[in-house]
């Protein structure tokens, strides 16, 4: 279909509604960078406490519903309940990885010594298969393993202790400064939950009719992707640790709360996941003829397996609706632009994009590139034919 050139008038009107939102989206981009994540870092304690009195609405609602008791007393005795257990747990967890730490910085040299050996026996029984194997596979495994061994022996704890007992003082004062962040964080909590239809309503209201139409759409859109998401996965990472300090306890792994937790997070960062580190060991446990132990991590990855299969679906639900290469584009594109964080971030963000752009936000600025397009395209058919 040919479409007819512009007028002058309407095509500087297309150009200057074009560069008008070319404008806005890098000045968007660069408040959010320059004004609201830094403004969210001065606040965290305020914003963490919004996000507490968000989740905790509902119960609160209820409770005031059935017991008729202000709404500041019932927020008061669920924040100090639900931080007493959390609490509780979470200081019995840092003391016994605390602990476990210690043990693992005083053996350290034979835990370093112990996991030599590991490759030493690994290295013998790949040079028995050296005959089957290509000159370059066995080079490239040699420089490998010789890699490793180096890095290992170059691991430096007592300089760690070193300069850690030297950053003393300002490790001191960052405490402090967290301790009086966690305070503020509390009473912030506390009162934003008392106040939270009040500071609502006074939000809402006086936004006009279709604004805050408009925002109640993007907040949904928001909250199912970070907040649906995020909490479904947290909770799956939680799952998951369950499952692997209680194995590892039963099994009697050394430091087996500090591995848990490590392969927790590493479960909770797309792709990567447990089995990463699960599965290559109990490969070295079959080589090294630790059958024992080999079964043993098998029982444990087959359960966190069959959690995630069974629970995922019905925990994360379709709350994604990202086919695997949008998926796997967000997490490759996050982990270059920002890392781990990314990595998670991204699938998010591409997730935010495409709700968005169903909602029509970015119909007006497609159009427009459209039309630009068949102008142009118009432009040079013409100058075509006149030549």
């Amino acid at each position: 279909m040919d479409h007819d050139l512009l007028s002058w008038p309407e095509r500087g009107r297309l150009w200057l509604r074009l560069g008008i939102r070319v404008l806005l989206t890098v000045a968007a981009v660069l408040l959010v960078v320059y004004g609201v994540i830094p403004l969210v870092y001065l606040l965290l304690p305020f914003v963490l406490g919004l996000v507490v009195a968000w989740v905790l609405n509902p119960a609160v609602r209820w409770l005031q519903r059935r017991l008729s008791i202000s709404r500041k007393v019932i927020s008061l005795v669920v924040i100090a309940l639900i931080f007493c257990i959390l609490g509780g747990a979470l200081f019995g967890l840092l003391w016994a990885a605390v602990s476990e730490v210690r043990n693992l910085f005083i053996n350290w040299d034979a835990v370093t010594d112990a996991f030599l050996a590991m490759l030493s026996n690994v290295n013998g029984w790949i040079e028995g298969l050296a005959r089957f194997l290509p000159d370059g596979v066995n080079l490239s495994l040699d420089s490998l393993f010789t890699s490793l061994a180096g890095w290992v022996q170059s691991l430096d704890i007592s300089g760690w202790l070193t300069n850690l007992a030297g950053r003393a003082p300002s490790l001191v004062s960052g405490v402090s400064g967290f301790v009086v962040g966690v305070i503020v964080f509390l009473m912030a909590s506390y009162f934003i939950t008392g106040d939270y239809p009040r500071l609502r309503f006074l939000i809402t209201d006086r936004m006009p009719a279709d604004v805050r139409k408009f925002w109640g759409s993007v907040r949904t859109i928001f909250m199912e992707a970070f907040g649906g998401y995020l909490k479904s996965q947290l909770i799956l990472t939680l799952g998951v640790f369950v499952i692997l300090s209680v194995g590892f306890t039963v099994t009697g792994q050394s430091y087996g709360l500090v591995l848990a937790g490590t392969l927790s997070v590493l479960d909770f960062i797309p792709i990567i996941g447990s089995g990463t580190v699960m599965v290559p060991w109990m490969v070295i446990d079959i080589i090294t003829g630790e059958y024992g132990h080999a079964v043993g991590f098998a029982v444990i990855w087959g359960l966190v397996v069959l959690f995630r299969r069974v629970a995922e679906p019905k925990i994360l639900g379709d709350q994604t609706g990202l086919s695997p290469i949008l998926s796997l584009l967000g997490i490759y594109a996050g982990m270059r632009l920002g890392g781990v964080p990314g990595m998670i971030v991204g699938p998010l963000l591409i997730l935010v994009c495409i709700n968005l752009a169903k909602l029509g936000i970015f119909r007006p600025v497609a159009n427009d590139l459209t039309l630009a397009f068949h102008d142009v395209r118009a432009i040079l058919r013409q100058d075509q034919k006149k030549s």
